[in-house]
């Protein structure tokens, strides 16, 4: 009697332990069944663990909140875990939970920046996006302090007023609440590998600074989109620049109109601000978008021809000229429908 007495109390604390040991194996080791395939979370910046656990469990990633609390504070990462959006596309285990959310492995986002686009632009989409908010993108991207960090090249004797013109149009991998910094040094890295070498190369030849060959280059992205005519954009312009005449570019007269309606006037067209290239000649004082690849190759290799005029042909392509009384029979040929007011060059 006494020893069935001794194997009772030794078989219940032992039962004890076994189920203690199969819930810790089940909450912690082993993940909950049934997740829903690419679940998406996002945790947010200052969130409590608590509120954490509650998100988790409520999409089925973990069992129970009060276990993954128990875990994060076991192993000391309750303060470690990173805000953002993260994606659980498996049934995971809550330590491997745990850890992603310690490492910040968020879910990243493919986010293409169009050729041509403006800052303002860049700033929209990723707002759009949900990857930064739009002013906080604006601020940094014209915040002195972070313009001179970035090396880039000097206007003349100062620095650029903004990042116009050097963040570079690429499909670059975001995550949602990323820092307006990141992102603009991303860019800008991208600017110097594709460029930086051959754009201190070629402009010392050609005997113009970098920063004016990133200022013709995002002209010449803005009036044209064919790679092939890119080259012959920009000898219309190297040859302007060399004989004394305006540039007369619409896009730069645009770019410097503030909240512009779409309607380019005779008016716009005579209005003095640093961007009208019809009423100054030389260069606008920085970039009007940021140029792709092709733009700045352009700037830096122009056609060898003597072209001084272009007028468009409705098709997306342009008609070239050296002389201006064929530069006037192409724009009757091309115009003569149109306004008074459309995109020519005289």
């Amino acid at each position: 009697m006494k020893r069935l007495l001794r194997r009772k109390i030794f078989l219940v604390p032992s039962i004890v332990i076994l189920f203690s040991f199969l819930l810790v194996c089940w909450f912690f080791l082993i993940p909950p069944s049934g997740i829903p395939p690419a679940k998406v979370l996002y945790v947010k910046k200052g969130m409590p663990l608590r509120q954490v656990g509650q998100l988790l469990q409520q999409e089925g990633v973990v069992r129970s909140k009060t276990f993954f609390i128990l875990l994060a504070t076991l192993l000391g990462e309750k303060a470690l875990i990173k805000a953002g959006e993260y994606e659980f596309d498996s049934p995971m285990q809550p330590l491997r939970v745990l850890q992603t959310l310690v490492k910040g492995q968020v879910k990243r986002h493919l986010v293409t920046v169009p050729e041509g686009y403006t800052l303002d632009q860049i700033a929209r989409l990723l707002e759009d996006q949900k990857i930064v908010d739009r002013d906080g993108f604006l601020q940094k991207a014209t915040s002195p302090t972070l313009i001179a960090s970035l090396d880039l090249p000097v206007n003349g004797s100062r620095l650029t007023d903004t990042l116009e013109g050097y963040l570079f149009p690429e499909t670059y991998h975001l995550y949602r609440g990323m820092d307006p910094e990141e992102v603009i040094r991303s860019m800008v890295n991208q600017f110097k590998k594709v460029n930086g070498p051959e754009l201190a190369r070629e402009t010392s030849r050609m005997g113009i600074s970098e920063s004016q060959a990133v200022i013709l280059a995002s002209i010449i992205e803005k009036e044209t989109s064919v790679p092939e005519e890119k080259p012959l954009i920009s000898a219309v312009f190297h040859n302007r620049l060399t004989r004394g005449m305006p540039l007369q570019s619409d896009p730069t007269v645009i770019y410097g109109i503030k909240n512009f309606n779409g309607n380019l006037t005779k008016e716009d067209l005579q209005r003095p601000t640093p961007y009208n290239t019809y009423v100054r000649t030389g260069l606008p004082p920085s970039p009007i978008c940021n140029p792709g690849k092709d733009s700045l190759l352009a700037a830096l290799h122009p056609a060898p021809v003597p072209y001084l005029y272009f007028v468009s042909k409705n098709d997306g392509s342009h008609h070239f000229s050296s002389e201006i009384e064929g530069h006037n029979r192409a724009v009757w040929n091309y115009q003569k429908n149109r306004k008074k007011n459309s995109l020519t060059k005289k």
